[in-house]
């Protein structure tokens, strides 16, 4: 095998906590006409975890890209037969780079998305909470108040992204006309780190103006590796056991080009071998510079 120093990592991985204590995260479809339920899976004993889908988490990073300033690809509707399609333009465009496309449309163009996310997914169990609500509409107008409940849950939610980093700024989609349009270094370092921006400010619009509630990390396990494998991903639980997060390290130590433990104090308290959030987030920033700055 070749000296760690010698190969160039291929990917991030990250997996976080999130701390929700009053939401109606990401909506599902309704049971019943005047209650509005929330995603849940069903494991074997029954118990139902609360989450968020993998699309709402992508639709959440490349809503915060373009609230930071970045510029979209423009999405066409679709002719009935075929889906719609953005403009499949990653050179152009970050979205189109790190969220993948596919326009069937006039020919089969797309771009596997380098970007893969996990479900951010509730640690505890949903125990049939509801929010009661009226229409507010309905009361002004004479009418009967029309009377809704919410499905509402507070939790831990752990999810997991993993970045191939060999794939930013190059490969499918990239080439036309027989002309390799990869990003420069620069562009690769700009997008990677617009991206753990939006990650670090993770945010999704659905239910907030009655739910505001925050699903950003407030602690990471984080690892830039040789290999495109979200190692953390089913070894962070809570309450957080940093002796069994660091064993995952050590079983994978040979792919790991480097790794950080990130908390948000106020959240979780201090935990030992731990950075305090954004000195973690940093230290992933320099990895990326470092990685494209030596290619």
């Amino acid at each position: 095998m070749s000296n760690n120093n010698e190969r160039k990592p291929v990917a991030l991985t990250i997996t976080y906590l999130s701390k929700v204590s009053f939401a109606s995260l990401n909506g599902s479809d309704s049971e019943a006409d005047n209650i509005n339920n929330i995603k849940k899976i069903t494991l074997e004993n029954n118990e139902e975890l609360p989450y968020v889908s993998a699309q709402a988490i992508r639709r959440a990073l490349r809503d915060q890209l373009e609230t930071m300033g970045w510029k979209m690809s423009l999405v066409t509707p679709g002719d009935g037969k075929h889906p719609p399609s953005t403009e499949c333009d990653p050179a152009k465009y970050i979205d189109d780079d790190l969220f993948g496309f596919m326009n069937a449309q006039t020919e089969s163009i797309k771009r596997t998305s380098p970007l893969r996310v996990e479900a951010l997914c509730a640690l505890s169990s949903y125990k049939g909470d509801l929010d009661f609500g009226t229409n507010l509409m309905g009361i002004k107008g004479g009418a009967n108040p029309n009377i809704f409940e919410t499905e509402i849950h507070s939790g831990i939610y752990r999810g997991t992204i993993l970045l191939e980093l060999d794939r930013v700024g190059c490969g499918d989609g990239f080439v036309k006309d027989d002309l390799d349009k990869e990003l420069s270094n620069q562009d690769k370092i700009n997008r990677v780190s617009a991206f753990i921006d939006s990650f670090q400010n993770l945010w999704s619009s659905g239910r907030q103006t009655r739910f505001l509630s925050d699903v950003s990390p407030k602690f990471i396990a984080a690892a830039i590796m040789f290999a495109k494998n979200p190692i953390f991903a089913e070894a962070v639980n809570y309450p957080i056991d940093m002796s069994l997060i660091n064993t995952v390290k050590h079983d994978y130590n040979s792919f790991i080009k480097d790794s950080v433990f990130a908390v948000q104090k106020s959240v979780f308290g201090g935990l030992e071998g731990s950075e305090n959030l954004a000195d973690g987030f940093m230290k992933i920033k320099g990895w990326i510079k470092e990685l494209y700055k030596d290619e």
